[in-house]
C-alpha cells in the first residue's frame, strides 16, 4: 500500500464534543476514525464506576456516538479504532454488537485486552491497594484485529498514539524493526491524541484564528512514516505549524519519546508549512523501546474538603489572618492530616464592583477519616459567620468531605504483560513484545545557538515573543515553550534556563526542574518535578493538571531584546 492513509480524531477526552464523530464522517473522506477516551484522570472514575457495577468501566459516551453514527461509517467503509474499553474492553464490545444486530449492521467487533494488571499486581511486585492498574500497550494488538477483518476495534488503556501506530502498521505492512517509520506514526498520533489542541484550541496565539469552533484533525499517512496533518474543509480554526508545535509539546519531558512500539526521537521532527491548515511532519528518527512498559496506578487517596473565604475591601492581610486563626483553633481538636491555606490577591484598589474588590482565602484539607474533613471543617467555617472579620462570606456553602485520588507510575518487564488481541471470530492472538532496546536514557544536550549580539533590552511578558503550552504527567508538570523566529530561538535559548523558570513561576523554587532543547522545533521542554502533588486527582494545587501553567509563564516579564519585540 503506497497512498496514504487518512487517519482522523473524534475525541481528545471523556466528554469531549459528541457529535464530532458525525462530523468527521460527514465532512470528507476518512479512511479511519479514532477517539482517545482516557486519561490519567478518567482511569479513576471508570474505577469507580466499576466498584458499583462490574458489567461497567468503558466510556458509555462512546456507545451513544455508535448509536448515531455506525450506519454511516459501514456505508462510508471507515474503520473505528479508540481506547473507550477502559477498564471492560470486552465488556463495550459485547454491546457494540448488540448494538449492531440491533441495527440490522454487519458489524466485525475486535477487541484488545491484557492491560488490566490488577489481578496479577501482587505477583509482579506492584503496590496494593489500588482501583486501577494499567500497563499502556502498543498498537500491535490493534493491528491484528484490523489484518482480521476488524470493523471496529475497542481497547483498553494503549497509548494514545497506538490508535495511530496500529493503523498504520496494519495498512502499510511495517514490521516491529521499521522504527523510523513507526516513529513517524507516533508522532501524528501525539498530535492528534487531543483532538482540537493541534487545530487552534487551547492555543497560545488564539487571537489570530477563528477558534470558536475549531475542526478536528486528521493526519494523512504515507508509507515512510511521513504525514501531514490537516482538517475537514470548511471547519473552523487552522492548522499551523505553531499549532502542531503547540501540540507536540504537550505532555512530553525528553527527546526520547518512549513507547511500547519505537522511541521516537522528538528532536529529529521537522515540520513545514504544506499550504493552507496543512502541515508537513517528517525527518522522524526511530529507536527500540525500552524493555519495561509503563503502568498507571489509580488509588483513592483519602478525603478532601475545601472553603473559600472571601474578604472584600481594605485589610485583606489582616482579615486573612483573623480568619485563618479562628479557624485553626476550632480544628485543634481533630486536625486534619493536612491543612493548607492559599491567598489569591485578585483585588484591586478602588474597585468600581464589589467582585473586583475581593481576594479569596482558599482553606484546602485532606485526611483518611472522612469526620475530620467532614463535619468538623464546615462547621469550623459556618460557625464563623456573625463572628469574624466585616463583610465575612463564602463563595459557596461548604461541602461534605468528597473522596480524592492518587497516581502512580510504575514499570513491569513488557514480556510479563499478557497483550492479546480477539480477533472478530473470537479467536485469541497472543501479541509478544517489540524488540526492546536499553533503558531509556536522554539523548546528549544538542549544542546552544549563537547567543544574538548585545543590545538594549526592554520589560515586557514573555508571550510577546514565545508562545507556550503545559500539561501534566502524574504529580510532575510540563511546560514547552517555542519560539517563531530563528532570532528569538536564539535568545530563548540561552535565557529560559531552569533558573530563570524557578524565578518566574515561584511555585517551582524548591522543585527538580529539567530542561531540554529542541533546536528543529525552537524550543525548549522543562518537567517540573512534585508540583501536581499525586497527580491531577489529587487536587494538589490551584490548577491541578497545569493546563495554564504555560500562560502564568508567559504573562511573567523579564528584560527582552527590543529587537524582538
Amino acid at each position: 500500500m503506497t497512498g496514504p492513509l487518512r487517519i482522523a480524531n473524534a475525541s481528545g477526552f471523556y466528554g469531549d464534543r459528541a457529535d464530532a464523530v458525525r462530523e468527521m464522517l460527514h465532512g470528507g473522506p476518512v479512511d479511519v476514525l479514532t477517539g482517545d477516551y482516557l486519561a490519567e484522570l478518567t482511569m479513576l472514575l471508570l474505577g469507580r464506576d466499576r466498584m458499583k457495577d462490574p458489567s461497567r468501566g468503558y466510556a458509555r459516551t462512546f456507545l451513544r456516538q455508535m448509536e448515531e453514527n455506525l450506519a454511516t461509517a459501514v456505508d462510508k467503509g471507515v474503520r473505528i479504532v479508540t481506547n473507550a474499553g477502559g477498564l471492560n474492553p470486552s465488556g463495550l464490545a459485547d454491546a457494540l454488537r448488540e448494538l449492531a444486530g440491533r441495527l440490522g449492521l454487519p458489524v466485525r467487533v475486535a477487541h484488545v485486552e491484557g492491560d488490566d494488571l490488577l489481578p496479577r499486581a501482587a505477583a509482579l511486585g506492584l503496590p496494593g491497594g489500588a482501583l486501577a492498574a494499567n500497563a499502556y500497550l502498543g498498537g500491535e494488538g490493534i493491528a491484528a484485529c484490523l489484518r482480521a477483518g476488524a470493523d471496529v476495534v475497542v481497547t483498553g488503556r494503549v497509548t494514545d498514539a497506538a490508535l495511530v501506530t496500529g493503523p498504520a502498521a496494519a495498512h502499510f505492512g511495517w514490521a516491529a524493526d521499521d522504527r523510523d517509520r513507526l516513529a513517524g506514526a507516533v508522532v501524528a498520533g501525539h498530535v492528534l491524541e487531543c483532538g482540537t489542541q493541534a487545530t487552534g484550541g487551547n492555543y497560545a496565539f488564539f487571537e489570530r484564528h477563528d477558534v470558536r469552533r475549531p475542526g478536528f484533525p486528521l493526519a494523512e499517512l504515507h508509507a515512510d512514516g511521513s504525514s501531514v496533518i490537516t482538517k475537514h474543509p470548511g471547519t473552523g480554526g487552522a492548522v499551523t505549524v505553531g499549532t502542531v508545535t503547540a501540540q507536540l509539546l504537550y505532555e512530553t519531558d525528553s527527546p526520547r519519546y518512549a513507547g511500547p512500539d519505537v522511541t521516537a526521537r522528538l528532536d529529529t521532527v521537522r515540520l513545514s508549512q504544506d499550504g493552507p491548515d496543512r502541515v508537513r511532519i517528517d525527518g522522524v528518527r526511530g529507536e527500540a523501546p525500552p524493555p519495561t512498559l509503563k503502568v498507571g496506578l489509580n488509588r483513592l487517596g483519602g478525603w478532601r474538603n475545601e472553603v473559600v473565604f472571601v474578604l472584600t475591601g481594605l485589610g485583606v492581610e489582616a482579615k486573612a489572618a483573623l480568619v485563618r486563626e479562628q479557624t485553626e483553633a476550632a480544628l485543634a481538636a481533630r486536625r486534619p492530616a493536612e491543612v493548607r491555606w492559599t491567598l489569591a490577591r485578585t483585588d484591586h484598589p478602588d474597585a468600581a464592583a464589589e467582585e473586583e474588590a475581593s481576594a479569596l482565602l482558599r482553606l484546602v484539607v485532606r485526611d483518611e477519616d472522612p469526620e475530620a474533613v467532614g463535619r468538623a471543617v464546615t462547621g469550623a467555617a459556618v460557625e464563623l459567620g456573625l463572628a469574624s472579620y466585616p463583610g465575612f462570606h463564602l463563595t459557596a456553602p461548604p461541602g461534605k468531605a468528597a473522596p480524592y485520588g492518587v497516581f502512580e507510575a510504575a514499570f513491569v518487564d513488557a514480556a510479563a504483560v499478557e497483550h492479546t488481541a480477539v480477533l472478530p471470530d473470537g479467536r485469541r492472538l497472543r501479541i509478544g513484545p517489540a524488540p526492546a532496546g536499553r533503558p531509556l536514557a536522554d539523548p546528549p544536550e544538542p549544542p546552544l545557538p549563537e547567543p544574538l549580539p548585545p543590545g538594549p533590552v526592554r520589560r515586557a511578558p514573555l508571550g510577546l515573543v514565545a508562545g507556550a503550552r503545559s500539561g501534566d504527567k502524574g504529580g510532575s508538570a510540563n511546560v514547552g515553550v517555542w519560539t517563531e523566529t530563528e532570532d528569538a530561538w536564539r535568545w530563548l535559548a540561552h535565557t529560559l534556563t531552569p533558573a530563570l523558570l524557578r524565578e518566574l513561576l515561584p511555585e517551582t523554587a524548591r522543585l527538580p526542574v529539567t530542561r531540554h532543547l529542541l533546536p528543529n522545533l525552537r524550543a525548549v521542554n522543562f518537567r517540573i518535578d512534585g508540583l501536581l502533588g499525586d497527580g491531577v486527582a489529587s487536587q494538589a494545587r490551584f490548577d491541578p493538571q497545569a493546563k495554564a501553567l504555560g500562560e502564568w509563564l508567559r504573562s511573567r516579564r523579564l528584560d527582552i531584546p527590543e529587537a524582538l519585540l
